[in-house]
């Protein structure tokens, strides 16, 4: 976990931190939902025009009339994540007392007081991102978001190592601490958010979960989330590093078994061959550990400079050298288990535990093997 000064929290108050809502092609909610947020005592609220145009400006324009709003704006839509980030660089330029931020969606989803529980969580927790967390067992969950959700929590806890319940939240507390870190986290549009998560679980920042209400107003009719093009820009970013990973595996098992034949066929007969000739398992034995050496090495490699991108991790090559063994390990125990105790084909066992112990090594190589030596301290 990052080092905060925890102890500040105890001098501000949850109506101190700064509400962001970034905001396109808003109705008369939006200012309903100002109005309930300063009746419930927060005293600073911004909100970024994500390029709505002209014909939106009257929303916003009624907003200037409560001392409490500043609306921000520019003429181009750019997306969720840029306004996010545009209304950071504001706020810490701005308002340097504040705590941290709030963000909240413009349709009124997240009511003042989850704004107000979540902002207690930050202060409680400023070294955590505080993530607003709805119930999608509810009956007025939609049915597509329910699943999609239920999906990607699933996934991310597999690929990431946190169960998060509402990965698709958008009221979130942001600690002052940590939105340079947010403002740095590459997406302009939806897929930020989840960039979010990602980052923060590569950094070893913890989350805190606030149970909020769980509001889908009109069918969530009036979202601006494309549900087949920003949901595959979201999966894309939870699987890329996997995929990156899977590749570099696949290049590696390549190698290994060109190298193996080229030794075995080619160089050991041509230049060895007395040694060829042996009638023991001392040439394929040679043949295999060269192979498997060098495709170890450069698997390595892959992963270290094309995956996961860690240009500088002392002792990284033992801790690889390490989990090489101890999947080995673990994969000849549980083979051999499944068989002897549970009557399993030995073939069909090594598929299966092989399979799961791939997502296991990717979990560990992420989060112990490559990993920079300011993340492992966190």
């Amino acid at each position: 976990m990052w080092s905060v000064n925890a102890r500040r929290a105890r001098f501000l108050r949850k109506e101190d931190a700064i509400i962001l809502i970034p905001s396109l092609h808003p109705d008369e909610k939006l200012g309903q939902y100002v109005s309930d947020l300063i009746t419930h005592g927060f005293a600073r609220i911004v909100v970024v025009d994500d390029g709505s145009g002209p014909e939106y400006a009257a929303y916003f324009n009624a907003l200037k009339k409560h001392p409490e709003c500043a609306v921000l704006g520019y003429e181009t839509n750019h997306g969720k994540g840029f306004a996010l980030k545009f209304g950071m660089v504001h706020i810490l330029r701005e308002y340097p007392d504040a705590p941290g931020v709030i963000t909240a969606d413009s349709d009124g989803q997240h009511t003042a007081p989850d704004c107000l529980k979540t902002a207690q969580a930050m202060l409680d927790h400023p070294g955590k991102l505080i993530l607003g967390s709805r119930d999608f067992a509810s009956d007025n969950v939609p049915p597509k978001s329910k699943t999609g959700n239920r999906l990607t929590s699933f996934f991310f806890m597999l690929l990431y190592g946190h169960w998060l319940p509402d990965t698709q939240t958008g009221l979130r507390g942001i600690s002052k601490e940590l939105m340079p870190l947010m403002m740095d986290i590459p997406g302009d549009r939806f897929e930020y958010e989840m960039n979010m998560l990602i980052h923060c679980a590569g950094w070893h920042i913890g989350f805190e979960i606030v149970p909020i209400d769980t509001i889908y107003l009109e069918g969530n009719t009036g979202t601006h989330f494309r549900p087949f093009h920003d949901s595959a820009r979201i999966y894309k970013l939870l699987f890329a590093n996997f995929f990156k990973f899977a590749s570099a595996s696949a290049l590696s098992t390549l190698l290994d078994i060109g190298l193996f034949t080229l030794l075995d066929k080619v160089v050991i007969p041509t230049f060895f061959p007395n040694f060829a000739s042996s009638k023991y398992f001392g040439p394929v034995l040679a043949a295999t550990a060269i192979a498997r050496v060098c495709s170890a090495l450069f698997n390595y490699r892959m992963n270290r400079q094309f995956v996961f991108r860690i240009q500088r991790s002392r002792g990284s090559l033992l801790r690889y050298g390490l989990l090489v063994v101890m999947v080995m390990l673990a994969s000849a125990a549980l083979v051999n288990w499944l068989n002897l105790y549970v009557g399993m084909g030995r073939t069909l066992a090594k598929v299966l535990v092989d399979t799961g112990l791939f997502f296991v090594n990717y979990r560990i190589s992420k989060s112990w093997v490559f990993t920079s030596p300011q993340e492992r301290k966190h």
